[in-house]
């Protein structure tokens, strides 16, 4: 095939992106805590947010086990002339079983119909964006932490997209590892027969999302074999909907985003329109010169 000229792939997250999870994965996760902590505590948005501006904890799963082992960490340290402090193995968290218990909220208890969380999760993008895209010539896909179900879910059921490219929390290890984020790269590259320097446009709500694409561009860099791989590798970060209901929340979340690498914020995913695409991609290009 002859490669064609694209001003840029894009690389969509899902969660906080795609779709409004502040009901459903940050609802679950702080139910799954309170669960876990018997009822002493149940993590905040602004917890959650805090947690996760550490840029580690994109798996909600993770990030549950992590606050639960926190407060209980805290509260030995609080008592610790009363008895000693609690670690982890202390606590014998089993893993599986805090797993199962987010999943009985977020997905619901019946495996085959789904009834948690999961079916009120308000989209933030529509099937004429993606159209809008591709009229453009500009090839989509999508990498993200969630599980293939879910992603399918969202993509397929509620979106009505045709097998969408996707790698999801099965096909690669968890962010910032790029290893997901290159695997989607790659595909998008033989499926569209784009050429192999064309810049690539990460779109996340984290700061672990602009992590990974810190990651991919050294990444790809190091297995170049000139000393300068030639490819601009953008972060776009996206506010999620629950940091913009003050000023100052929505600034101090943007700020997080930009400390984190992202050339780019906005409020809604769809306002990366391909005029504000080519726009990016021709600032960051001169910019790397």
């Amino acid at each position: 095939m002859v490669e064609q000229s694209s001003p840029s792939l894009v690389v969509f997250d899902i969660d906080g992106v795609v779709r409004d999870v502040g009901g459903s994965y940050r609802r679950a996760l702080a139910d799954t805590v309170e669960h876990f902590t018997g009822g002493a505590y149940r993590p905040t948005p602004e917890d959650i947010d805090k947690l996760k501006l550490e840029g580690i904890w994109n798996n909600d799963w993770e990030a549950s086990q992590e606050l639960v082992y926190r407060y209980f960490e805290a509260q030995g340290t609080k008592q610790s002339q009363e008895r000693d402090t609690a670690t982890r193995s202390q606590l014998q968290l089993n893993y599986d079983t805090l797993v199962a218990f987010f999943q009985s909220r977020y997905r619901g208890t019946d495996p085959e119909n789904w009834t948690g969380y999961i079916c009120d999760e308000p989209l933030l993008m529509q099937p004429s964006y993606l159209e809008e895209l591709t009229a453009a010539g500009i090839p989509w896909g999508f990498f993200s932490g969630a599980t293939r179900g879910s992603a399918t879910y969202v993509l397929s059921k509620r979106l009505g997209l045709k097998s969408p490219l996707l790698i999801a929390m099965e096909d690669a290890p968890g962010k910032p590892d790029p290893t997901g984020l290159l695997a989607a790269v790659q595909q998008l590259e033989q499926q569209f027969s784009v050429n192999p320097d064309t810049p690539v446009i990460y779109v996340g709500d984290t700061v672990a999302d602009l992590y990974t694409v810190i990651q991919a561009r050294k990444c790809e860099a190091a297995s170049s074999k000139s000393l300068k791989s030639q490819r601009c590798w953008i972060g776009v970060g996206i506010l999620p909907p629950h940091v913009q209901k003050t000023q100052e929340q929505s600034d101090a979340y943007a700020d997080a985003l930009k400390a984190a690498g992202a050339a780019a914020i906005f409020s809604n995913v769809q306002q990366l329109t391909p005029v504000q695409i080519r726009q990016l991609v021709d600032s960051e290009s001169s910019s790397s010169v």
